[in-house]
């Protein structure tokens, strides 16, 4: 909990004898037994139904791992949980963008059914990935959760000439500003640092996994010519993920997204995806760790590439917008959709079939 925190600093009488008060039920009855939650299955979205029809984030894990239980999830978007008593996992669907996230966090943390003190919380969903570190369908741990909404922005018209781009940090006059803004500030969290061995944990367990590919996918990465990390086949990695509620897209937002990442780290960073929700997701955490009530060092961030964020050579960046907003540039959709519930359910699965191993200890690579 400490390294988070530190890191969001960074990584809720009279004369009378008067006949006694009616004692009330709630006052002499036993409080409520708790419903236990071991691991806590995050996703932002559902397509249709949850059940039956095409999936998003949310279907496979309700009807694969399974998640048969219903229960209703007041100040939600999407409004019920699905809970396995047998393993005590519990899956959200969030609602997409980093408010309803925020949202849906702070409900479920608040909710008077549970205790989530030694919840481990694992985030799965898909996202963009730049072609300079992966390529579509690939499963990508993130060690770190970069804000990429929080900056001062200059029009690009009026960029002055020795700038890279338009962004500053709020309380910076340039792109470079030295030294550094603190990560945390009147201005906002900038930077969570993930449990370092938690999240190689996770890792390891499944790097091994052979992820689905396709021919569609195979056609999109072809088109990466000179990226060649963007041309391998779809693998587990870890890299860091940027977090920000603009669906932005081009090769030179990729720059800017790739150089963010390293400024916001000290060099340390890795930008591998680009998402929505990661930073308010961390954000509650921290949040409500300060009331004792979650421990953010059982959270871990897994994010499933479906797209590229960036155009290959010879197509512009409102080209390939043009081809997502018809669903063409989405070749590893399901594969992603799939990727997410294939790795991430190893590692819940793991955690709650040995929770007599980890309700105390939190598994670390070399432990």
């Amino acid at each position: 909990m400490k390294r988070l925190l530190a890191l969001t600093a960074l990584s809720f009488t009279g004369a009378a004898v008067s006949a006694p008060a009616p004692v009330l039920a709630a006052e002499t009855a036993p409080a409520t037994a708790k419903i236990p939650v071991r691991v806590v299955v995050v996703t932002t979205f559902e397509i249709g139904k949850d059940t039956g029809d095409t999936p998003g984030e949310y279907q496979n894990w309700i009807e694969k791992f399974p998640l048969a239980q219903t229960l209703p999830a007041p100040g939600t978007d999407h409004g019920v949980m699905h809970y396995n008593p047998d393993l005590q996992v519990l899956a959200i669907a969030s609602g997409e963008g980093p408010e309803h996230m925020a949202s849906a966090m702070t409900a479920l943390i608040l909710d008077p059914r549970f205790d989530l003190r030694h919840s481990y919380f694992v985030l799965a969903g898909i996202a963009g990935i730049d072609p300079n570190f992966g390529t579509i369908g690939a499963a990508v741990w993130a060690p770190r959760v970069i804000n990429g909404g929080l900056a001062h922005l200059v029009d690009p018209r009026e960029i002055p000439r020795d700038w890279p781009d338009g962004f500053t940090p709020v309380q910076g006059s340039r792109p470079d500003e030295t030294p550094r803004p603190p990560l945390h500030s009147l201005s906002g969290d900038m930077m969570y640092t993930l449990n370092p061995g938690l999240t190689r944990w996770a890792f390891d367990l499944t790097k091994a996994i052979s992820l689905p590919d396709s021919d569609g996918m195979k056609q999109s990465r072809a088109r990466y010519h000179g990226y060649a990390p963007a041309q391998k086949p779809p693998s587990v990695m870890m890299g860091d993920t940027i977090s920000g509620e603009t669906f932005w897209v081009g090769k030179l937002m990729n720059r800017w997204a790739e150089r963010w990442v390293r400024y916001w780290t000290d060099n340390q960073g890795v930008m591998a995806t680009t998402a929505e929700e990661d930073v308010a997701f961390c954000q509650a955490l921290a949040l409500q760790a300060k009331a004792g009530r979650v421990d953010p060092e059982r959270a871990l961030v897994l994010r499933t590439s479906s797209n590229f964020d960036m155009p290959p050579p010879g197509q512009t960046a409102a080209q390939l917008l043009a081809d997502e907003a018809n669903e063409k540039g989405y070749s590893a959709f399901i594969p992603s959709v799939n990727a997410a519930y294939q790795v991430g359910s190893v590692v819940v699965r793991e955690l709650a079939s040995h929770w007599d191993r980890y309700e105390n200890t939190i598994p670390a690579t070399g432990k």
